[in-house]
C-alpha cells in the first residue's frame, strides 16, 4: 500500500477527461469519496485503475456517520474495507460528524460537545476500526452551532483522539472559520493538537457569509489567513500531506494545480527552515 505524502488533489468523475490518461505529475497524490466508486464497473472501474496505478490515492468518505445515534452499518464499513483492500489505498478518512438519525440527512451534523457524546463516538470509532483493520482518519469539521455544549471543541476533539485510537486529518480551512466564527484564536487551536495524531490534511476556500459569519462551502480560492495557518500548521506540527479540496465552481485544472503548487512551496520553505525531512502518512 502506497503512503500519501506532498500535496494531492480530490479525484473527480467530471475532471477524468483532463486527468487521464496519465496524471498530472504536479499532484502527488488523489482523494475520492469511496461512496461515489462503489460499486465500481465497466468504464469508470477501468478508469480508476488506470489512475490508481500511476500515483497514491487516499479516501475521505461522505456517510459513515461516525457521531450518529442510530446503529452502526457494519456491512457499509465492511464494503470499505473491500474497497481499501481492492486498490491498496492505506487510509480511510471520514469527518467528526454525523448524517443521519432515522435516515440520511445528507448534510454534516455537529456533535454535542459532551463527554456522553465523545464516549459514544470512541465506542463507535473503535467498532469500524476493527473491521477495517486500519486506524479510522477522522476531520475537524466546521459547524455553526454546539447544542448542549459542555465542552471545547478542542478538548472534545483530543479526547476522541487520545482515547480512540483514531488519527486526524487536519482541516485547516474549518479551523479558520470555526475560530471567526466561534471567536477564538486558530493558531492556539492548532498548536494545542497532538503532533502525533496528525497523518494528512485539507486545506479550501470558503465564502463570507458577514464579517463574523464564515460557511464551510470549498467553492472559492483559499484565502491569504489560511495559507498562514497552513504555515503555522507546518511549523508547530511539522510538515503533513495536504490536498485541496474544490467541490463546485471547480477552475480549469492549470487553476487548481497553481493552488497544489503553492501548497509545495509553502512545504519546501517549512522544511528548509526546519532542516526536517517530508512528514509520512502511518505505515
Amino acid at each position: 500500500m502506497k503512503n500519501v505524502s506532498g500535496a494531492g488533489l480530490g479525484f473527480r468523475r467530471e475532471m477524468l477527461a483532463e486527468l487521464l490518461p496519465t496524471l498530472p505529475s504536479e499532484v502527488d497524490f488523489w482523494e475520492v469519496a469511496p461512496e461515489n466508486w462503489i460499486p465500481l464497473g465497466g468504464k469508470y472501474q477501468t478508469q480508476f485503475q488506470e489512475a490508481s496505478s500511476q500515483a497514491p490515492f487516499t479516501t475521505h468518505g461522505l456517510s459513515l456517520s461516525i457521531g450518529s445515534s442510530d446503529k452502526l452499518d457494519i456491512e457499509f464499513v465492511k464494503r470499505i474495507k473491500q474497497f481499501l483492500d481492492a486498490h491498496n489505498i492505506l487510509l480511510y478518512s471520514e469527518h467528526l460528524s454525523y448524517c443521519s438519525g432515522e435516515g440520511h440527512m445528507y448534510d454534516l451534523m455537529p456533535i454535542p460537545f459532551t463527554e456522553e457524546a465523545s464516549q459514544h463516538v470512541i465506542g463507535r470509532i473503535k467498532q469500524v476500526q476493527d473491521i477495517l483493520e486500519r486506524p479510522l482518519v477522522l476531520e475537524n469539521v466546521s459547524y455553526y452551532m454546539a447544542p448542549g455544549q459542555q465542552m471545547s471543541e478542542l478538548d472534545f476533539t483530543k479526547t476522541i483522539l487520545e482515547e480512540s485510537g483514531c488519527l486526524m486529518l487536519l482541516d485547516v480551512n474549518n479551523v479558520y472559520v470555526n475560530s471567526i466564527n466561534h471567536k477564538y484564536n486558530a493558531n492556539d487551536f492548532i498548536s494545542e493538537l497532538p503532533t502525533n495524531k496528525i497523518v494528512y490534511g485539507h486545506i479550501a476556500g470558503h465564502f463570507d457569509e458577514a464579517d463574523d459569519l464564515k460557511v464551510d462551502t470549498h467553492g472559492a480560492d483559499v484565502i491569504e489567513p489560511v495559507w498562514d495557518l497552513l504555515t503555522h500548521a507546518y511549523n508547530t506540527h511539522g510538515v503533513f500531506p495536504t490536498l485541496l479540496e474544490r467541490d463546485f465552481n471547480i477552475p480549469p485544472l492549470e487553476k487548481l494545480l497553481g493552488e497544489v503548487k503553492r501548497i509545495k512551496d509553502i512545504q519546501q520553505v517549512c522544511l528548509q527552515s526546519s532542516g526536517e525531512l517530508l512528514k509520512g502518512s502511518v505505515a
